[in-house]
């Protein structure tokens, strides 16, 4: 048994010192610090143990990374009457606190539509995310439309949307 354990170990440790560099390079870091920090963490996991779905090692540092290419523009209509919001990029649990913050809800008329044909909701915080947009434009008596996504993103929204409370 603690040979299999061991082995298992090599080989993890193995996998994460190509995986902490390249990470490292794509978030713009020193490889060396991406290799200490990986080393770090799986040390402190093996330790203190971890959480269920809990992410280590160089993906948190990508993530943080990739969170910021998320784009949110905005175009009145020619007519004055609504407001498109255009959503761009990956929806994720990084990017989606973002993304509340992105929308003009005081000063917006009062019917609002937001395109996500550009982009992609990946998990449960981004619909989570998109409720809360909509509370907050239905709080000031707006409407909100989300409109353009495509199946895989329409159908979590439609299997999560409501179901989820948040501190948005």
């Amino acid at each position: 048994m603690l040979r299999t354990e061991v082995l298992a170990g090599l080989v993890v440790a193995l996998a994460l010192i190509p995986e902490a560099i390249s990470f490292s390079i794509i978030a713009g870091v020193d490889p060396a610090i991406g290799l200490f920090a990986s080393f770090t963490m799986a040390l402190t996991i093996a330790v203190v143990g971890g959480r269920p779905a809990m992410i280590s090692a160089a993906t948190g540092a990508v993530a943080k990374r990739v969170a910021h290419r998320a784009e949110v523009t905005a175009a009145t209509d020619p007519d004055g009457t609504s407001l498109v919001y255009r959503v761009t990029g990956e929806l994720f649990f990084a990017s989606s606190n973002d993304l509340v913050g992105r929308f003009r809800y005081a000063t917006d008329p009062d019917r609002v539509v937001v395109d996500l044909s550009g982009a992609h909701i990946w998990d449960a915080s981004s619909v989570a995310a998109l409720d809360a947009v909509e509370a907050k434009y239905a709080q000031r008596g707006k409407s909100v439309e989300i409109i353009g996504l495509h199946e895989p993103s329409a159908g979590m929204h439609r299997t999560l949307s409501g179901e989820l409370t948040g501190g948005h």
